[in-house]
């Protein structure tokens, strides 16, 4: 059975968990602990990123490098157009996704994080005492503003992010006007990969990652409450409902390797 290594709240990991699922090719997660620690991930791949696909005798690092091997690997239900233009397209908008609204949602989804009380506590595990999810919801705004300075999460960052998040999300609404999918009548890795890239800005209601109960629905205040997005979140959660499996009392992955920086 395929391995892939992975964490589990990467939004490259979650792209890679998409297309597995569409492909209905079964695979076994071994979960990836961040931090320094291990170096298994490197002696794996020769790379400390994930995620990380083990098929057999091979070894593939990078999300679009495994999404093409799957694709070559296992042709049925095709994610890569073939018509020429269509391909390039598909591969211009993942290119989009992951390194234009993934980094964005990542300032955006900090900004949330540290202005937000509520949607800090709703993040945190079930299993969080009662006392740490209380202090964790009091700690002030500016202070939390002031860890973020300097690494790319201040208030100006984050303003940036949010201007630039409202623009992509206006487009993919104009993208999906009169289309079921990005590029037509079938999903393609263009679609999984603007899923996964959004899937943080605004929780499906559904659990198909391993995250706090409750979640469902909620999202960055300013942009997954913008009606006008709402028919691009619709049809990221219809994309969910059709082809991404629900978790169901799943047992937690093994211990995996911790690689020294993830994604």
């Amino acid at each position: 059975m395929l391995e892939l290594y992975q964490f589990e709240a990467s939004s490259f990991a979650e792209k890679i968990r998409l297309i597995l699922d569409y492909k209905q090719v079964p695979y076994h997660k071994v979960e990836v602990t961040p931090g320094v620690g291990q170096v298994e991930v490197f002696q794996l791949s020769g790379q400390r990123q994930v995620p990380v696909l083990k098929d057999g005798d091979q070894v593939i690092p990078d999300s679009t490098a495994i999404a093409l091997h799957l694709e070559k690997t296992y042709p049925t239900r095709p994610i890569i157009p073939a018509d020429p233009r269509q391909k390039g397209l598909c591969l211009a908008l993942e290119t989009w996704a992951d390194e234009a609204i993934v980094p964005k949602a990542r300032v955006v989804m900090v900004g949330a994080f540290k202005q937000h009380p509520n949607f800090r506590t709703a993040l945190l595990p079930s299993f969080t005492p009662a006392p740490l999810r209380s202090l964790v919801g009091a700690l002030p705004g500016d202070i939390l503003n002031l860890v973020g300075t300097g690494v790319g999460f201040g208030p100006d960052d984050i303003k940036i992010a949010t201007a630039g998040l409202r623009q992509d999300l206006e487009a993919l609404v104009l993208l999906l006007q009169d289309s079921p999918y990005l590029l037509g009548d079938a999903p393609t890795l263009a679609d999984f990969a603007v899923a996964a890239a959004t899937f943080y800005l605004k929780f499906p209601t559904a659990q198909y990652v391993d995250l706090p109960g409750g979640i469902g629905g909620k999202g960055v205040p300013g942009i997954a409450d913008v009606p006008e997005f709402q028919p691009f979140f619709a049809w990221r959660d219809r994309l969910y409902a059709e082809f991404r499996t629900i978790r169901t009392n799943v047992p937690p992955a093994g211990p995996g390797p911790t690689p020294i920086s993830i994604d």
